[in-house]
């Protein structure tokens, strides 16, 4: 694996323009300082509340994410170059989903295989000619992007169900603001409070023609045992909307109510936590509890707007993702901006047998597994781990996808023996209202803590930093 590209170093020894200002106060700040405001970041998180449950972990149902008081910092040209390419994809994105759920000419084109669609277990024959309040499907979507050099961005993956992770981006900005207001004062940092703004602006913006003046949105979730029920709440609260499950809510003659103290209320749009599968037990999986019966009738009858879209999960699959260069090309007539990792389809026989030919130099993840579930790093792993991934591998090559283990760029990061680089991912979040595509300055920057580790997840050990856009 290459050197990796240092955020603030660049591949040499040569401080970048972006982090001057950083590197002349790290040099004026005493160690025990920094550490002490580490620990004072921490005691503010715990009492702020929050924390990630991590399902199947029995000594640690609720944690507290690490954050790292090291701000991650990109200048304006950079941010200007991403958003484009952001801006870019989140449209091809949408016009992709439309296209399949309706006149599927990228099928008939033969992009995409067939059976990569209709045989996936996230594609929803229910909302075949089903059309959507403004033709959105992807209202928020957060896509994860890397950087291997000062030039390139690459999409490591699209999150175009219910990406989560902004209530940290938003929780990060205070704390830092709070804890160093002098280190701030040396800079000109794009804010990033605004986006509760942007995301109601743009959610009331969907709403069904039928909506009143000023829509009600609500945001739904499957409740306080959900891992990422503190981030619901943080949003209600933000967006000054209701937080609702399922049983708050109702339907009649095809109109969505929730119970309030003042009886029923229509609501437009919701904000929906919910995967697919519990959403109506009326149409999807009949014991779920979370959901509301007849809710995709109203859906069918164009009375409410669900963001994002039912159906979206085709858009997050790994295999589908190696698609997105001809996806881009193929409705926007354009070459994507951001570029995609090299994949191997492992679904194909030339490059199956090619990732079990270099199982130890890849990595190998499952099409639809998230998180930092379910997948192979081979440098990393064991021999008996590899052999145990090429069994696997050989049984159902459909189910993964290989890539080569690329050294993401690192950001310096503070550890228990001082500051030491860390590899980084970031997050942005990408909002599509009825007029006009938002990103706010920012996204969250997500860091392994352990060294030599690629693997970002909060899941699995990862902590979060402050991401810091520079203003012209």
């Amino acid at each position: 694996m290459a050197a990796a590209f240092d955020e603030m170093n660049g591949l040499g020894e040569d401080l970048r323009p972006a982090y001057q200002e950083l590197s002349r106060w790290l040099k004026e700040t005493p160690p025990d300082a920094l550490e002490y405001r580490r620990q004072e970041a921490e005691l503010l998180f715990r009492r702020i509340g929050i924390t990630f449950a991590v399902y199947g972990d029995a000594e640690a149902q609720e944690r507290l994410i690490p954050f790292d008081v090291i701000p991650r910092i990109m200048s304006a040209s950079e941010w200007t170059l991403l958003e484009t390419g952001l801006k870019q994809r989140v449209l091809a994105l949408n016009l992709f989903l439309k296209d399949i759920y309706h006149g599927r000419d990228i099928l008939r084109a033969d992009i995409i295989p067939e059976d990569l669609i209709f045989q996936n277990p996230v594609f929803r024959p229910e909302m075949n000619g089903q059309d959507v309040p403004h033709d959105i499907y992807v209202h928020i979507a957060g896509i994860d992007i890397i950087r291997t050099d000062a030039e390139n961005f690459i999409v490591l993956e699209d999150n175009a169900r219910t990406p989560s992770g902004v209530s940290y981006m938003l929780e990060n900005r205070e704390i830092m603001m709070r804890l160093f207001p002098d280190l701030f004062a040396r800079h000109r940092v794009a804010p990033v409070e605004r986006y509760p703004d942007e995301l109601l602006s743009a959610l009331r913006s969907v709403a069904p023609h039928s909506a009143s003046a000023e829509p009600t949105v609500a945001l739904m979730t499957p409740g306080v045992y959900n891992s990422a029920y503190y981030e619901h709440s943080f949003l209600a609260d933000k967006l000054g909307i209701e937080l609702v499950e399922g049983r708050d809510l109702i339907v009649k003659n095809d109109e969505v109510f929730m119970r309030t103290t003042e009886g029923l209320k229509r609501v437009d749009v919701i904000y929906r936590r919910v995967d697919d599968d519990f959403l109506d037990p009326l149409t999807f999986r009949p014991d779920s509890a979370l959901g509301v019966p007849g809710l995709m009738s109203a859906y069918a009858a164009g009375n409410i707007t669900l963001a994002n879209a039912v159906g979206t999960g085709i858009a997050d699959d790994k295999a589908i993702y190696s698609y997105m260069p001809d996806i881009v090309k193929f409705y926007l007539s354009e070459e994507p901006i951001l570029k995609n990792v090299q994949t191997w389809r492992c679904r194909e026989a030339q490059d199956l047998s090619y990732v079990l030919d270099n199982l130890a130099d890849l990595v190998v993840k499952e099409v639809h597994g998230s998180g930092g579930y379910g997948m192979l790093i081979g440098p990393a792993a064991t021999k008996a781990t590899i052999e145990a991934f090429r069994d696997k591998l050989k049984r159902e090559p459909e189910g993964f996808i290989a890539q080569p283990t690329l050294a993401l760029s690192t950001c310096p990061t503070c550890t228990d023996k001082g500051l030491a680089p860390r590899h980084v991912d970031l997050r942005p979040f990408v909002l599509t209202g009825s007029s006009h595509t938002t990103i706010v300055p920012g996204g969250l920057t997500r860091v392994a803590l352990k060294e030599g580790s690629l693997v970002v997840n909060s899941s699995q050990g990862g902590g979060t930093k402050d991401t810091w856009i520079l203003s012209e």
